[in-house]
Order: C-alpha cells, then sequence, then structure tokens
C-alpha cells in the first residue's frame, strides 16, 4: 500500500471490551483503520454512516444480533460489497449456515487466534 492510498477500514461490533481489544489489535496489526461499536443498533448505525470496507460482528448483542445487523445491511445497496465476518461463540454447523444465509463472507469461533484473525481479514480484503 502506498501513502497515498486510503486504509482500509474495519468496523469492531462486539459487546465484550476484551473482545473488542483482540479484535482492534489484531485489524491494527494488519494495517488497517478501525471504528468500534458494543452493540448491533450502533454497529448498523456506524456501518451506514462510514461504509467500512469490512464488519465484524458478534452474534450475540444487545440492540441487534450480528446476524439481523448482517442481513440488514446486505439489504442496503451501497452495503451489498462489504465484507463481514462473523464472529461468534455459537460455533455449529446451523450457526454457520445461518451466518452464510444472511450474507456474510466468512465465519470464526471465539475463542479464537488474533494471528488466524488477522490472516482472515487479510484474506476477505484481498491484502
Amino acid at each position: 500500500m502506498n501513502e497515498d492510498e486510503k486504509k482500509p477500514t474495519v468496523l469492531i461490533c462486539d459487546d465484550e471490551p476484551h473482545i473488542r481489544e483482540s479484535i482492534r489489535y489484531a485489524v491494527n496489526k494488519a494495517g488497517f483503520d478501525y471504528l468500534l461499536a458494543s452493540d448491533g443498533t450502533t454497529g448498523y448505525a456506524m456501518a451506514c454512516e462510514n461504509q467500512p470496507d469490512m464488519v465484524i460482528l458478534d452474534v450475540g448483542m444487545p440492540g441487534m444480533t450480528g446476524y439481523e445487523v448482517c442481513e440488514k445491511l446486505r439489504g442496503l445497496p451501497e452495503m451489498r460489497d462489504v465484507k463481514i465476518l462473523i464472529l461468534t461463540a455459537f460455533g455449529q454447523e446451523k450457526d454457520k449456515q445461518q451466518a452464510f444465509n444472511v450474507g456474510a463472507n466468512d465465519f470464526l469461533t471465539k475463542p479464537f487466534s488474533p494471528r488466524i484473525l488477522k490472516e482472515k481479514i487479510l484474506d476477505l480484503l484481498d491484502k
């Protein structure tokens, strides 16, 4: 990435502060800017307002679940190309299927390795 290029922005949406910090660390290590939201409703509003390149969504959040946020974002023409990663403690096959059914690009279960998360972010953003 040259100096004139705008760094991709990743919206991190998780209600647990220590998880948000772990995700922020991985995003920062990948060299990207980030925005932080602690609930689904705020995350959705921030995504609409800032149009990030990627959104990382926890499933079990107050306001709206990560699945609801993902589905609503996918319904907006300007958000159809945004990469969405669902990050959740729910790791059964039905949970993964639901994530993809609402439009997620990828899925990662908690607990997660910051290194693996960073690799997924880089892969999704083609960096």
